[in-house]
């Protein structure tokens, strides 16, 4: 990260990284959501799991090293994949209001962001690949800049949280197709209501550091074509104990 993206991530928990795909492998990967496997389960909104199964173009996204560094810099060099996931919208639909933000002190759990002595760490961490534009006031990834370090997040009105109240401090964040957000889940965030003429397509890469998992289920190696080594070390269950770094 350069320090510039380092401040700023630091600053609002989420930083935008353009240009991370290139034409021929956006196309490759837009192709399989004309007809996505299961098909669309209402009239505007296609949402599942395990993407990163789908081919050998999704398969490459677990580790694609223009992200590399990201990852070992925002969850050490032991990162797993967590689960993965895909977002597909049409005109109208609208999902996940705001949500997220530091686990409590007094409950075990994974959305945390630390900086300590000029190193960040973090708990599960979002690599959000857009297949598609999102245009500024269209809706997609949302969020309010910096509550990744809030306090009093409870305190958030819940007529904002399901966005049927304006607030100056939440923040559609506009992303162009081959362009990658990254965010912490301890920043609050959610998906605005879509409101461009053609599809919204993102896909989720969630990654734990190599001792944690959010999800309860693993990854079965078997569903892949010709895993490499590493991203067989991205693919691991969470243990600690003579783990390997995976980058």
């Amino acid at each position: 990260m350069t320090p510039e993206e380092r401040f700023q991530f630091d600053l609002e928990g989420y930083l935008v990284v353009e240009n991370v795909l290139d034409t021929d492998h956006l196309a490759e990967l837009n192709s399989a959501c004309d007809d996505p496997p299961g098909g669309w389960t209402d009239d505007s909104m296609y949402r599942t799991s395990n993407v990163s199964e789908w081919s050998p173009a999704f398969q490459r996204l677990i580790d694609h090293p223009k992200l590399l560094h990201y990852l070992v810099e925002l969850l050490g060099p032991q990162v797993r994949l967590d689960h993965d996931y895909c977002i597909l919208m049409r005109k109208g639909a609208s999902a996940g209001g705001l949500h997220g933000g530091a686990s409590p002190q007094t409950k075990a759990g994974d959305h945390w962001y630390r900086h300590h002595n000029g190193v960040i760490r973090n708990g599960l961490t979002v690599f959000t690949y857009n297949l598609t534009d999102s245009p500024a006031g269209k809706g997609g990834f949302g969020c309010i800049p910096g509550s990744h370090k809030s306090n009093f997040i409870s305190n958030i009105p819940a007529e904002v949280r399901r966005y049927e109240r304006d607030a100056h401090y939440v923040r559609q964040v506009p992303a162009r197709a081959g362009d990658v957000i990254i965010f912490t889940e301890a920043l609050v965030h959610g998906t605005v209501p879509w409101e461009a003429d053609h599809e919204r397509r993102a896909f989720l890469y969630k990654y734990s550091p190599g001792h944690s998992s959010w999800s309860r289920h693993y990854y079965d190696l078997e569903k892949y074509t010709d895993l490499t080594d590493q991203q067989r070390r991205f693919l691991e269950p969470p243990y600690i104990g003579t783990r390997e770094d995976t980058v």
